[in-house]
C-alpha cells in the first residue's frame, strides 16, 4: 500500500494563532512540538510517538460526541491521570466517565478547544 501513515489534520477556526497557542500550551500538540529521528523540530511539524491510531467512521446519528459536529480529535497520551489534573487545573472542563475505562481499550477523557471542538483523550491499556 502505498499510504504509511497520517500527513496531517487540518480544521478551520475562528483564530487560527489563539487555537494553535491553545493546543500548543495544554497538550503539546501542533507545529514545533517534539522531534524527528535527529532530534530536530520544525515549526510546522509535530512529531507524535509512534503507536495506534483508529480510523473509524461513526454512523451519521451517533452520539459519540455531539451531532452537530462532523469530528472529535482522539489524541493518545501518556499519564492520563496527570493530564487531567493539569488541565483542571487550568480551567478547563475534563469529563470523565467509569465506564470508558476498561483494561480492553484503556482510559478517556474528553475536552473541548476554546472552540467547542471535541477531544478525546486515549491512554491505550499497558501491555504485559
Amino acid at each position: 500500500m502505498p499510504v504509511v501513515g497520517m500527513g496531517g489534520f487540518f480544521f478551520r477556526a475562528k483564530d487560527p494563532e489563539a487555537i494553535k497557542s491553545w493546543y500548543r500550551e495544554h497538550l503539546g500538540v501542533g507545529g514545533g512540538c517534539g522531534t524527528d529521528e535527529k532530534g530536530e523540530s520544525s515549526e510546522w511539524c509535530w512529531y507524535p510517538e509512534p503507536g495506534p491510531l483508529v480510523f473509524e467512521p461513526f454512523k451519521e446519528a451517533s452520539d459519540y460526541f455531539p451531532l452537530e459536529k462532523q469530528t472529535m480529535l482522539n489524541l493518545r497520551v501518556r499519564g492520563i491521570g496527570e493530564l487531567v489534573e493539569h488541565l483542571r487545573s487550568s480551567g478547563i472542563e475534563v469529563i470523565t466517565k467509569d465506564e470508558w475505562d476498561n483494561t480492553e481499550f484503556g482510559s478517556f477523557a474528553r475536552i473541548h478547544d476554546p472552540e467547542g471542538n471535541p477531544i478525546e483523550l486515549w491512554e491505550p491499556p499497558a501491555q504485559a
